[in-house]
C-alpha cells in the first residue's frame, strides 16, 4: 500500500470513529424518554427523597413540539423511580426543604415573558419562589415578582428567615433583602455598591455582581455569594458587611472562581467551613476557619466534572455534587467514591430530603477526615488519589479532562454550556478530531494534487519559427 493511501485509510478511521461516538451520543439522548414525552432516568435506589432543580436545556425527546427549551423539577424515590416531576418553569434554581414536612419543599424558579405579557416594549422575567408538596403535587405560589429583562435578572436563590419572611438573592439590583411574604413589604436589605466599586466583578449595570446564593447562618448573620467578585461574604442586618469573615477575592481564582452555591458548616460539626461549588475551577471545594483566616481543608473533582454548581454535605459524611455541565448529580463517600448518581440535562441544585437544609447536620471535612480527590487527566499526576478518581471514567473522558484542564476555565465551560445538552465532554472530542481531520484531509489531497501536476507537467516548450 503506497503511502498516500495509507494515510487515506487513517483519515478514514479516525473520521468513522469520530462520528460513531458522536453519533452515539446523539441517540442515546433521543431514546431516553417516555412515552409521555418526558425524559426517563436511570436512578439506581439511595435512603432518601433526593431532589433536582434543573437549569434551561435543549433536551432532545419525542414531544409533539419537538427539541425545545425544558427545565426540570424532579423527585427521585428511595427505590429511585421518579415520584414528582413538574416542568411548567423556563429555569428552576435553589430548592430547600420544609421544616416539619417530609415531603415539601419550596423552590425558585423563573418564566420567560414576551413583550405583551410584561406590559412593555422588550421581554421581561417572572421570577417566583413556590412551594411544592411532593407526594400530593399540590402548588402554592409564596412571592413573585417581575423583572426587566432574562440573563442577569432572574433570582437564583431565596432562604426561609421565619415563618413569615424570605431572604432574597436580587440578581436584578446587586443586592439581599428581606421581604414578608404576608405584606410583601421589604423589611430590610443590603446593597452592594454600599461596599463594592462598579468596577469590580462584571460589567455594570448587565451582569455586575451575579449575586447568586443567600444563607441564613445559626445567629442570624447572612451569607451571600458575588459569583462576579469571586467572594463569599458575611452580612449582619445591624452594621452590614463583615470585611475580616470574607471568604475570596476578585480575581483571586486560585481560591474560587465565580463559585456558586456556598453552604456553612457550623463549629458543632466541626466548622466554621464553607463548601462551595467552585464552578470555574471545575471542582467542589471546602475552606476552614482557622485564626481567623479560611484555609482549604478538601477539594474533589474527577474527569467528569464541568461546572459542579452545588455541593451539600451529608450527615453520613458524603457529599452530594450537582455536576451542572456533567449533566449529572452524584453522591460522593469520604474517600471521595462515587457511590451514587444519576444523569439529568443541567442540573443547578439537589437536596436530599430529611438529611437537614443543604449541609446543615453534615460534617466538616477535617472533622469527618475526608480524603480529597482531584483531576482525572494524566497531566495532574499519578497521586493514589488522583488515581482512583480516574478508574471509573472511559478513556475518552480521562482524554476530555486532560483538555479541560489545559484549557482556561471559562473557555472550557463556556463551550459546554452553548453546545446542546447531550454533547458532553467525548462528544466535544470526537467532532473536533473530526473536523480536524478533514481540514488536514483537504490540504493533503490538494498538496498530492499540485504535486502530481507539477510531476506531469511539460518540460520544455519548442518556440514555433
Amino acid at each position: 500500500m503506497r503511502f498516500r493511501d495509507a494515510v487515506r485509510v487513517l483519515f478514514v478511521g479516525i473520521v468513522v470513529a469520530s462520528a460513531f461516538v458522536f453519533a452515539s451520543g446523539y441517540l442515546s439522548a433521543e431514546t431516553t424518554s417516555s412515552s409521555s414525552g418526558r425524559p426517563t432516568f436511570d436512578a439506581s435506589p439511595r435512603e432518601g427523597i433526593t431532589v433536582v432543580a434543573t437549569d434551561s436545556n435543549t433536551w432532545m425527546g419525542e414531544a409533539s413540539d419537538g427539541p425545545r427549551a425544558r427545565a426540570e423539577l424532579v423527585a427521585f424515590a428511595p427505590n429511585g423511580s421518579v415520584m414528582y416531576y413538574n416542568d411548567s418553569h423556563t429555569r428552576y434554581w435553589d430548592v430547600d426543604p420544609v421544616q416539619g414536612a417530609e415531603t415539601t419543599v419550596e423552590y425558585v424558579a423563573a418564566d420567560h415573558l414576551n413583550a405583551s405579557e410584561c406590559h412593555a416594549t422588550t421581554p421581561c422575567t417572572r421570577n417566583v419562589v413556590e412551594r411544592a408538596n411532593l407526594s400530593t403535587g399540590e402548588v402554592t405560589r409564596l412571592y413573585g415578582r417581575i423583572t426587566p429583562g432574562k440573563h442577569s435578572t432572574r433570582w437564583h436563590d431565596a432562604d426561609r428567615l421565619d415563618e413569615d419572611s424570605l431572604v432574597v438573592a436580587d440578581i436584578a439590583q446587586d443586592r439581599v433583602y428581606v421581604v414578608n411574604t404576608t405584606s410583601e413589604l421589604i423589611e430590610w436589605e443590603w446593597d452592594a455598591q454600599r461596599d463594592y466599586s462598579t468596577a469590580s466583578g462584571g460589567p455594570y449595570p448587565e451582569d455586575w455582581t451575579h449575586l447568586n446564593d443567600v444563607e441564613v447562618l445559626a445567629d442570624g448573620t447572612i451569607m451571600a455569594s458575588l459569583r462576579n467578585q469571586d467572594q463569599v461574604v458575611f452580612l449582619n442586618r445591624e452594621t452590614g458587611l463583615q470585611e475580616n469573615r470574607t471568604l475570596g477575592e476578585d480575581g483571586d481564582h486560585d481560591t474560587i472562581y465565580e463559585q456558586h452555591n456556598p453552604d456553612y458548616i457550623n463549629a458543632a460539626d466541626g466548622g466554621p467551613a464553607v463548601l462551595i461549588g467552585d464552578s470555574e475551577n471545575n471542582r467542589v471545594v471546602e475552606y476552614q476557619r482557622e485564626g481567623g483566616e479560611w484555609t482549604q481543608s478538601w477539594v474533589w473533582q474527577d474527569a467528569r466534572t464541568q461546572w459542579p454548581r452545588d455541593a451539600d454535605r451529608l450527615p453520613n459524611g458524603n457529599t452530594l455534587v450537582t455536576d451542572s455541565n456533567g449533566n449529572r448529580v452524584v453522591e460522593v463517600n469520604r474517600q471521595g467514591e462515587v457511590v451514587w448518581s444519576v444523569d439529568i440535562a443541567f442540573p443547578y441544585e439537589s437536596e436530599r430530603l430529611n438529611t437537614g437544609d443543604e449541609s446543615t447536620g453534615g460534617p466538616a471535612a477535617a472533622e469527618a477526615g475526608l480524603q480529597s480527590r482531584t483531576g482525572g487527566g494524566a497531566s495532574l499526576g499519578d497521586s493514589a488519589g488522583q488515581t482512583a478518581a480516574t478508574e471509573s471514567a472511559g478513556p475518552l473522558d480521562r482524554a476530555w479532562a486532560v483538555v479541560r484542564d489545559l484549557l482556561p476555565g471559562r473557555t472550557a465551560n463556556g463551550l459546554m454550556y452553548v453546545t446542546p445538552v447531550w454533547m458532553g465532554g467525548p462528544e466535544v472530542l470526537a467532532l473536533a478530531a473530526a473536523l480536524l481531520t478533514l481540514v488536514v484531509w483537504v490540504v493533503c489531497e490538494a498538496y498530492w494534487s499540485s504535486w502530481r501536476a507539477s510531476v506531469h507537467s511539460p518540460v520544455s516548450i519548442s518556440r514555433r519559427k
